[in-house]
């Protein structure tokens, strides 16, 4: 990130009432505008996280993020170019509920309306580009998806450094800070199903996930480092196993695994294998991507992929 840049996170927030597709716009007290939810980066926190808490706060309503949908950028006042990430995000009936919403000083109303009235309510050309780009997704078919995590390990404890067995290698402090800084992000995604190599840096890494979520951790050999290099992983059962489950889920692996599991999930989701996977696997400690799947047909190809790295 630039550091004269100002980030920021936000959604296009919709649900469907009967057949007919809605989003959320703000109409802000303060500035008279009415716009799409959106907040600046605290410090320390991923653009994921920031937009999950900002749609919180604003409208009192909790989402997962799904598909990204853009990126505006535009000139502040101070002469600051400001940056800000969107992603759809459905809110379900349960969140709206919930939601405890009331007319604030930062917010004075919250609208649900359609795509062609939500286009001319928008008050600034930037937010109208992004709901273009989420209307897009709407014609394409792909506005209902699915978010499979892949996660390398934090940090971990050098093998000079180690000598006990590979698998028994520990995260280092800085591993430990890694894994526990990821989990609101991965937490916007909506995680619902931890699948890691036994290895202790691996376990180590979705552990403080898993206990914010109350989820159990599935432990599985077939994408183990070990097993890899012993030539007797299976990645293909687990990535199929995830894709055919249609839910949310994290898969926490190795460097030299990381490549299978990308190209096994464009195998098993039908889709054309290309440079981008390299890059999606690419990923230091700590860092994951997310790839996004129709949830109706992921046999229809993955839909979008993103990278996040931790911040520490």
């Amino acid at each position: 990130m630039s550091e004269k840049a100002v980030y920021a996170a936000g959604g296009v927030v919709w649900r469907l009432v009967g057949d007919k597709l809605k989003v959320l716009l703000i109409h802000r007290t303060k500035y008279r505008d009415i716009t799409l939810p959106k907040g600046k980066v605290d410090p320390g926190e991923m653009l994921a996280e920031t937009a999950a808490r900002e749609i919180h706060e604003e409208t009192g309503i909790r989402v997962s993020l799904g598909t990204p949908v853009g990126v505006s950028r535009y000139e502040l006042p101070s002469g600051r170019t400001k940056i800000v990430h969107y992603w759809a995000a459905e809110a379900t009936d349960a969140a709206i509920r919930a939601s405890q919403f009331v007319p604030n000083g930062e917010i004075a109303a919250l609208e649900w309306v359609g795509l062609k009235k939500a286009r001319a309510q928008l008050s600034y050309p930037v937010d109208v580009e992004i709901l273009d780009a989420f209307t897009a997704l709407v014609d394409e078919g792909v506005l209902h998806t699915f978010p499979l995590v892949v996660l390398r390990h934090a940090k971990a404890v050098a093998r000079q450094d180690w000598d006990g067995p590979d698998a028994a290698r520990p995260l280092t402090s800085r591993g430990r800070r890694q894994a526990k800084g990821i989990v609101r992000a991965l937490r916007a995604f909506g995680v619902r199903k931890i699948v890691t190599s036994p290895a202790e840096r691996c376990v180590a890494t979705v552990a403080p996930l898993a206990k914010a979520t109350g989820r159990v951790i599935t432990r599985t050999p077939l994408i183990g480092q070990d097993e890899w290099e012993q030539g007797t992983a299976d990645v293909r059962t687990v990535i199929g196993k995830r894709v055919r489950a249609g839910k949310p889920a994290l898969v926490c692996s190795h460097r030299p695994v990381l490549p299978s599991i990308l190209n096994e999930l464009a195998l098993a989701t039908g889709t054309l294998r290309g440079s981008y996977l390299s890059s999606a696997s690419a990923l230091e400690p700590g860092a994951f991507s997310v790839v996004h799947l129709s949830a109706p047909s992921p046999g229809s190809g993955i839909v979008a992929i993103e990278t996040h790295a931790p911040k520490d």
